[in-house]
């Protein structure tokens, strides 16, 4: 009797599991975030441009348009609608599975720093261009002081995520200050 009660039991657990689970298919999970018909929204591109003046330094298994495009571009300027609560960090997760870039993240409890720290855009890692190599962000031309997760973004702002291979001085950035 105890094994058709349990029997019971798991069945009908089973069965709330599956009615409770959102199935989808891969079409309709990589579905267009970026259809926009009103409310806030902000622009993202990424790029690699730096590389293409550092392509010697490159990682000799990322030499490839498939990782390095010919004019250094991953994405081009998009928009996408924003909430309250988007950063420069939740609008490129948005872009990257939009448009099924590859995306490599440490999360914030992750790290000694507790923030979010982008490892890798489209296989393109820290070092990977050289010693001083990764991602840098900025908003509407100014690049972050904080975590890209910890800055929120505002309607109509622009983002944009590049790799440098000089510690962001080859995008204009001065992390030194």
């Amino acid at each position: 009797m105890k094994r058709i009660i349990s029997s019971l039991l798991s069945a009908l657990l089973a069965a709330l599991l599956f009615v409770s689970c959102s199935i989808q298919s891969a079409e309709d999970y990589y579905a267009s975030s970026s259809e926009i018909s009103g409310g806030d929204f902000a622009y993202i591109s990424i790029d690699c441009k730096t590389i293409l003046d550092n392509y010697v330094k490159l990682d000799s298994a990322l030499k490839n348009e498939k990782y390095v495009p010919k004019n250094g571009v991953i994405l081009e300027k998009t928009k996408y609608r924003i909430g309250k609560n988007d950063t420069a960090f939740s609008i490129l997760q948005k872009a990257v599975k939009d448009k099924r870039i590859q995306l490599e993240f440490q999360g914030a409890e992750q790290n000694s720093l507790g923030s979010v720290y982008v490892q890798g855009i489209n296989y393109l890692y820290e070092r990977s261009c050289g010693e001083l190599s990764g991602w840098f962000y900025s908003v509407n031309g100014e690049f972050g002081t904080v975590s890209a997760a910890n800055f929120k973004i505002q309607d109509g702002d622009y983002v944009k995520w590049q790799y440098t291979c000089d510690l962001g001085y080859d995008l204009g950035a001065d992390i030194l200050g």
